[in-house]
């Protein structure tokens, strides 16, 4: 039984499947897509690893412009293509065509209400066409995304760091590049975007810890006022990111993957590449475990340790980054940005091997580890933890 039908939880159904593997898939949802919160920017590389729904993509990116809370900017740029801007809830619906096509069964309007190991399966109640019902499987992955219940339930645990997400729809004149924004009075501790999709259309929206819809009000007042958008039409969608990972993301014939499990980017909020990147692991270990019939939580512990394996150092880094840029002010990022510009960092940093559109912790300690500039960002943040 896979819970839950965004990009995690069908690849994972349409990797079984591929295995000739029995896969129901359980969605609350009446759609695939629906209720969907994401700006949908995917890195070249997760593209290149995952080519299973191309025909969702919207534009191209190879260039952002990033604002100082002054509205000093500074524009990095590749010749190739970084990342791309897909339509989020047709890449959803797309995953799940393949699914479906491999053989997995789709259960939509289906609330897992609860889980719970029997002797030879694990069971599931769930709301379903108006009274509840029970699924049976020999395993079950809980990919229903950040805030779920279903993990704490199961004593694995529940995700306290995180942080919320507002955003709408504008329409644009002249916008060719993303724009992100950075400000305590913009989006405090995070940062704001303005991404184009397509026909005059943009992704405008924001990251905070508390009220993000007044903050992005905030937000489309500035760039109506600056001339960068004509309208705002569209209602506001909300969502939570979580921070850090999920305390264990594993049990007797159960593991936990995507949002659910923190598997997400402490720098940006972008989950889809590394949740993919766990569910490939997941895939592996569950194979192994349906061979053998052997769904105790010893076999199922190897799922973790692979995926930490490939991504504890970058949420590691990631996370420490994040806190430490929330302690600065207006002045201080502002102070950053002189830095950056003056030491020509952020063109070092384009042309360095370790760039990377979906790895920032060697980046990040590049930087810290010259000792100039060490030096520079400390005497900026004071009180920061030491580098």
């Amino acid at each position: 039984m896979v819970i839950g039908a965004g990009p995690v939880g069908s690849y994972i159904a349409y990797r079984l499947a591929n295995l000739a593997y029995k896969v129901a898939v359980l969605e609350k949802h009446s759609k695939v897509g629906d209720a969907v919160c994401c700006t949908g920017i995917i890195g070249k590389e997760c593209f290149d690893r995952f080519p299973v729904a191309n025909n969702a993509i919207l534009t191209q990116s190879s260039s952002a412009k990033f604002f100082a809370p002054s509205g000093k900017y500074l524009r990095l740029s590749k010749e190739t293509v970084q990342a791309y801007v897909v339509d989020r809830a047709a890449f959803d619906r797309a995953l799940a065509q393949k699914a479906q096509e491999a053989g997995a069964d789709y259960v939509l309007s289906a609330r897992v209400e609860n889980i719970a190991e029997a002797d030879s399966c694990v069971r599931a109640r769930v709301e379903y066409n108006g009274k509840s019902s029970d699924f049976e499987g020999k395993v079950a992955i809980i990919s229903s995304g950040f805030g779920s219940a279903l993990p704490q339930r199961l004593g694995l645990g529940k995700i306290n760091e995180f942080v919320l997400g507002a955003q709408t729809e504008v329409n644009i004149t002249g916008l060719e590049e993303v724009e992100v924004y950075f400000g305590q009075d913009i989006a405090p501790g995070f940062f704001a975007w303005l991404v184009p999709t397509t026909h005059g259309k943009a992704l405008a929206g924001l990251l905070s810890r508390r009220s993000p819809g007044t903050y992005l009000k905030g937000l489309l007042s500035r760039l109506s006022v600056q001339g960068k958008i004509i309208s705002n039409d569209s209602r506001m969608s909300y969502g939570g990111i979580p921070l850090k990972p999920l305390s264990r993301t594993y049990s007797q014939r159960v593991v936990v993957v995507g949002d659910a499990a923190g598997q997400v980017k402490p720098t940006t909020g972008g989950g889809i590449y590394y949740g993919l990147l766990c569910a490939d692991k997941a895939v592996e270990v569950l194979n192994d475990a349906l061979r053998s019939e052997d769904f105790s939580a010893r076999r199922l512990s190897s799922y973790e340790k692979g995926w930490k394996r490939k991504l504890s150092r970058e949420l590691e880094v990631g996370y420490w980054a994040r806190k430490l840029y929330e302690r600065l002010n207006d002045r201080q990022i502002e102070q950053i940005f002189d830095l950056i510009q003056a030491n020509n960092i952020h063109q070092s940093l384009l042309q360095s091997p370790d760039f990377s559109f979906d790895w920032h912790s060697k980046s990040i300690l590049r930087v810290l580890n010259d000792n100039s500039l060490r030096k520079a960002v400390r005497s900026i943040t004071r009180r920061a933890p030491h580098f």
